[in-house]
């Protein structure tokens, strides 16, 4: 990933992190999704989200807001 890239969510389930990406997009933010699950054993590895640095706030705020 290029530097201003930064990790803000990481998970085990593919669903969970695109319904987080999608909820970002809907705000404006754009995402990015990183798999490194196995292939073969989908429950070894996992999915990280990216944002760019300036939005780092307002996406951990928003993740948090959809947890609660």
């Amino acid at each position: 990933m290029e530097k201003d890239w930064v990790n803000i969510f990481t998970t085990n389930q593919a669903y969970l992190a695109e319904i987080i990406k999608d909820m970002l997009a809907d705000n404006d933010i754009q995402a990015v999704i990183i798999n490194k699950q196995d292939s073969a054993y989908i429950t070894i590895g996992d999915i990280d989200i990216y944002v760019k640095a300036g939005n780092v706030i307002k996406a951990k705020y928003l993740i948090n807001k959809l947890k609660n």
